[in-house]
């Protein structure tokens, strides 16, 4: 796979308008940009919110603000804060979030996270 080359972009993460997904409960705000395969998010979740679905893609997850919580199909309970963040590749993990009183987030994802 060849890299995408991005030349120095500036992103204004406010002028670009927001895809609403909504939740089991609650709703995600997404803000996207794309180079290539390369998908870069700014994800609001609301209060209360609860993903609808298992997700096995991969990310790099980083916490602007708030709280939240991801479910591992383990069992497992992980807490993301504020300047936090997780990185998990495709199909390494079936994995859903939740968030209490909302959250902001930066999501990266794309095929370099791919299974190879």
């Amino acid at each position: 796979m060849k890299p995408t080359q991005i030349p120095f972009t500036l992103t204004n993460w406010d002028v670009i308008r927001p895809e609403i997904h909504a939740g089991e409960t609650g709703e995600a705000s997404w803000r996207t940009v794309v180079f290539g395969d390369l998908r870069i998010r700014r994800v609001d979740y609301s209060a209360n919110y609860k993903a609808d679905h298992w997700c096995e893609k991969g990310h790099l997850v980083f916490c602007l603000e708030g709280e939240m919580t991801t479910e591992l199909r383990t069992g497992e309970f992980i807490v993301l804060k504020k300047g936090m963040s997780y990185q998990v590749s495709d199909e390494l993990s079936s994995h859903r979030t939740t968030s209490v009183a909302g959250t902001s987030l930066i999501i990266v994802d794309g095929g370099f996270l791919a299974k190879e």
